[in-house]
């Protein structure tokens, strides 16, 4: 195989679900260059067939017990799935740093199921862009439902929304979980809604607080209305409510014709990143590096704006193409 082609040998095992393909196949799409672009060219015409949830909310909500739980239903369906969890970037090794594949061993020998823990490399919404390359090599795999379990932290969670056909949004009953949710934008952009560890005290409040908030959304007769749904999931209760709800939430965006809308967004954005990251990379090669050291002893004198080096490094770029 040449450095920056893939062999059509390497397609058809990835189109065959080979494990060690679609492994392989994750791992050059983490490595953005020049052959993770290739792959992602020559599989593209496969992709579509998955359905993508996205799961999110804050740290210790219990997003990774609902996802292990949410796989065990699926199966019991005969329904395939892959699961790519999004760690925070270790500050050692650059790589993923929870390790949800260790908290996952029940699933995780089961060959219709492939758990891949990606790190999220400085993402402010917690998912990696790479993550929806690694949901295109499941989807091509052959795999049913995709879940993008997220880490829950910083302040949004956009990227989940803009990477999932429905988004799950996962709240524990403490009071100040539904304040800090709002706060951090995870009120908009959930489909519905899951208040786990339903069995303390105040998850009564919480549902309730939660209907409050969202009956204070503008919404007609035809527009989708979150649902709230409770659940134990250590005790795997009210799963088999959030498999309902997604099924739910399928046909409604099916039979509105929002599925396709939605799936558009999501490609215009994806395409919008691709150039960006292109550019700026091309932006920022050696020359742009040395043209901006360069530049800045006379911005730090005062001797020109930080504006007019910024022209300047474009006015270059632009003589360069």
């Amino acid at each position: 195989m040449e450095e920056s082609k893939i062999s059509s040998s390497f397609i058809e095992n990835l189109l065959k679900n080979e494990r060690r393909s679609v492994a392989r196949s994750i791992s050059i799409v983490e490595s953005n260059n020049s052959r993770s672009a290739d792959l992602l060219k020559k599989i593209y015409n496969h992709v579509g067939n998955a359905y993508r949830i996205g799961i999110t909310g804050p740290p210790g909500a219990g997003k990774s017990t609902i996802t292990n739980q949410l796989t065990k239903l699926f199966r019991q369906q005969n329904k395939s799935v892959g699961i790519i969890a999004v760690d925070p970037t270790s500050p050692f090794t650059g790589g993923a740093l929870l390790g949800d594949r260790i908290r996952m061993t029940d699933i995780g020998q089961d060959p219709n199921v492939f758990i891949r823990s990606m790190a999220t490399r400085g993402s402010l919404g917690g998912l990696s862009k790479k993550a929806n390359d690694a949901a295109d090599i499941l989807d091509v795999a052959g795999y049913d439902f995709i879940i993008l379990e997220t880490v829950g932290v910083g302040q949004s969670e956009l990227d989940i929304a803009q990477a999932a056909d429905t988004t799950i949004v996962v709240l524990v009953p403490e009071s100040g979980d539904v304040v800090q949710a709002m706060k951090a934008g995870l009120m908009e952009i959930a489909d519905f809604f899951v208040v786990n560890k339903s069995d303390r005290p105040s998850a009564e409040q919480a549902v309730s607080a939660l209907k409050t908030i969202l009956m204070m959304r503008d919404h007609d007769q035809f527009s989708w209305m979150p649902n709230i749904i409770s659940t134990i999931a250590s005790e795997n209760k009210g799963i088999m409510e959030i498999g309902n709800e997604i099924n739910r939430h399928k046909d409604y965006l099916q039979q509105t014709g929002k599925f396709l809308e939605r799936r558009i967004d999501r490609t215009k954005i994806r395409i919008k990143e691709i150039v960006e990251d292109k550019i700026r990379n091309k932006l920022w090669d050696e020359t742009g590096k040395n043209s901006l050291k360069a530049s800045l002893e006379k911005v730090v004198l005062g001797n020109t704006s930080p504006y007019h080096i910024a022209d300047e490094i474009i006015e270059n770029f632009k003589n360069q193409l």
